[in-house]
């Protein structure tokens, strides 16, 4: 009877196990992270009698989490994207944001072209003059506030990005932490607690939320985690810890690093939120600055150009209407040497939406773009011979030592600069700076038209007569002879005059300054159609349709972050299903196994009784 009393012990305490892990599940069933336990029984080995043997009971094998190794993996993997996505959706949204709000661009342009064509129609009013300069005034505020709302962005995602590190580095302090409790209970227990496992795993699916990981499975119950290029992030109970770095030409731009070694990650963190953060700084905020200064410069150029082609109502020559910043050259912080480059546009038509890096490497200079492409290279750096190369005039100086590099940022700042510098209604050139004239006894088919080639020129408006002693041959005020050319300016004084057709022998051209400069319209109209002029991408793309591309480019990274959003979140929903019918708990399926329990607690109970009994009446047996 002691065997059958033992037999009925070893069920009710197994019962008892099995409604304690019972009772832990219900309890934990709003528990992130956690995983469904189950409790495994084993026969007791029976004892042998004469040619058979009797069972002795039960015994609690383990008490195991119910887990899926690829299904976790899964989950991890699929949190990662929607960490990046998450990140990603919301960036681009408020950058769209940005461009679509008050601040609109194409609104300003328009408003301010309007003012010039209103101007072109009464060029003596001093009230459409001025509202010309405050809708330019008005154009200038929007560039820079576009420009200021990027930065205010840029300087968020700086913060971001240090935030997240520093979240990384804790979660991988606690996971370290994890490895050396679960590794010790392993030695000791020889199998670590599954609750200890189950928050090891909610910190690796946060941390691979953060940050796109491998992880990697050790003997000793411990893993090991990289981040998604191979950096180790924890090894064991060790954690390495990521840091974060001014950029080496930018102190304001934050670089991510290994805290150990110092080099430089960020180009090769993906996935997470973190890569999120360093994606979208490089390949849609970035992008979009330079985009936004080549308008603002296709914008100056353009309109200057033009301005300097007419007279205001001193009859002075225009001066510079509009103000954008040219290049910004910055040293690389691990220079040695003493070198110096200074930049400038010399041709905003071949100038493309990139930024340069300039090295030195003791004997040669070298130029790549930030891809890493390599750039040609003209001239020889010097200022008599500047080195020239995607639109930029580059004169280097000083005494570079190898190694040293610069980065240039041809328009990056452009539109925080953004400035109108005309501050005088009066001071626009609406009117053209010359009067042409064909002689009255011209013969041949040609007409000429005139404009300026040099402002300062002092002659610039002395009155000049031309005369063709033939097709090919004229003189200038009487002087001598000298070859036309087809198609070729003729050049003088600081202006330049262009025929379309053919001259005869005896034709002859009369130029003198415009005298009716306070009603002539001739610039306005000029000035009106750089609306639509090409300035950028070799003459093809207008200042209006530079920012169209800004906001096509900027808008298709937000519909294609949108809809990569809902293929994670489909994503990440499909396998946290797919993990929770494995690992999840089930409160149906909890009840019934309490059920289950209770009553194999109860007919435990009623064995040990009956066991009991029977060995009281052995006993009254005996005493009788």
């Amino acid at each position: 009877m002691a065997d059958m009393l033992s037999t009925g012990v070893s069920g009710l305490l197994a019962s008892q196990i099995g409604l304690s892990t019972v009772s832990h599940n219900v309890a934990n069933v709003n528990t992130d992270g956690y995983s469904r336990q189950v409790v495994s029984f084993g026969a007791r080995l029976p004892e042998g009698q004469a040619g058979y043997y009797i069972g002795t009971g039960v015994n609690t094998v383990a008490v195991q989490r119910a887990y899926s190794e690829f299904l976790n993996s899964s989950l991890w993997s699929a949190s990662s994207g929607q960490g990046r996505a998450s990140t990603m959706a919301s960036l681009t949204s408020q950058l769209n944001n940005q461009l679509a709000g008050s601040s609109n661009l194409q609104t300003s342009l328009d408003s301010f072209y309007g003012a010039v064509q209103d101007m072109a129609n009464a060029p003596s009013d001093a009230a459409s003059r001025q509202v010309l300069l405050a809708r330019a005034g008005g154009l200038a505020t929007t560039f820079r506030a576009l420009s200021g709302q990027f930065s205010q962005l840029s300087g968020q995602i700086q913060q971001q990005i240090r935030d997240t590190v520093d979240a990384i580095n804790v979660d991988t302090q606690s996971i370290a932490k994890l490895n050396e409790k679960i590794r010790s209970f392993s030695s000791t227990e020889g199998m670590p607690p599954a609750d200890l496992l189950d928050q090891r795993d909610a910190l690796v699916k946060k941390l691979a939320g953060e940050v796109g990981i491998s992880v990697v499975p050790q003997n000793d119950n411990t893993i090991s985690v990289f981040a998604g290029n191979g950096q180790a992030l924890v090894t064991g109970t060790e954690a390495h810890a990521l840091g974060t770095a001014a950029n080496v030409y930018d102190a304001t731009r934050v670089e991510v690093v290994g805290a150990g070694s110092g080099n430089v990650i960020s180009g090769r963190i993906g996935g997470g939120a973190l890569g999120a953060l360093l994606d979208f700084r490089s390949n849609v905020l970035d992008p979009a600055q330079i985009q936004l200064g080549r308008a603002a410069q296709a914008m100056a150029s353009a309109f200057n150009a033009q301005h300097a082609q007419g007279v205001d109502l001193h009859g002075d020559v225009g001066g510079q209407f509009f103000a954008a910043a040219g290049p910004t050259v910055q040293g690389a912080s691990t220079n040695t040497g003493s070198g110096t480059v200074a930049a400038s546009i010399t041709d905003i038509g071949a100038l493309p939406a990139k930024e340069y890096v300039l090295s030195f490497d003791g004997t040669a200079w070298s130029m790549r773009d930030i891809s890493g492409n390599a750039v040609a290279l003209g001239g020889s750096g010097t200022s008599a011979d500047p080195f020239t190369a995607a639109g930029l005039s580059l004169v280097v100086g000083g005494g570079a030592s190898a190694g040293d590099s610069f980065r240039m940022q041809p328009s990056r700042d452009a539109a925080a600069s953004f400035a109108v510098t005309v501050d005088q209604p009066d001071r626009i050139a609406a009117a053209a700076p010359f009067v042409v004239a064909a002689g009255a006894g011209n013969t041949g088919s040609a007409t000429a038209r005139a404009s300026i080639a040099d402002g300062s020129d002092p002659a610039l408006f002395n009155a000049s007569s031309i005369v063709f002693s033939s097709a090919t041959s004229y003189s200038i005020d009487g002087g001598p002879a000298q070859t036309f050319t087809a198609g070729q300016p003729i050049v003088h004084n600081g202006w330049s005059m262009q025929l379309d057709g053919a001259p005869q022998a005896g034709d002859s051209f009369s130029l003198k300054a415009n005298s009716n400069a306070q009603g002539d319209n001739a610039n306005a109209l000029m000035l009106g159609k750089v609306a639509n002029l090409g300035v950028l991408d070799g003459g093809v793309t207008s200042t209006g349709r530079a920012y169209s591309q800004l906001v096509g480019q900027v808008g298709s990274a937000g519909a294609l972050a949108k809809d990569e959003l809902t293929t994670q979140t489909a994503v990440y929903n499909q396998a946290m299903g797919a993990q929770q019918s494995v690992s999840g708990v089930n409160l149906d399926e909890e009840a019934a196994n309490l059920v289950r329990y209770q009553q194999a607690y109860q007919a435990s109970a009623q064995v040990i009784s009956t066991a009991n009994s029977i060995f009281n009446a052995l006993l009254g047996a005996v005493r009788s």
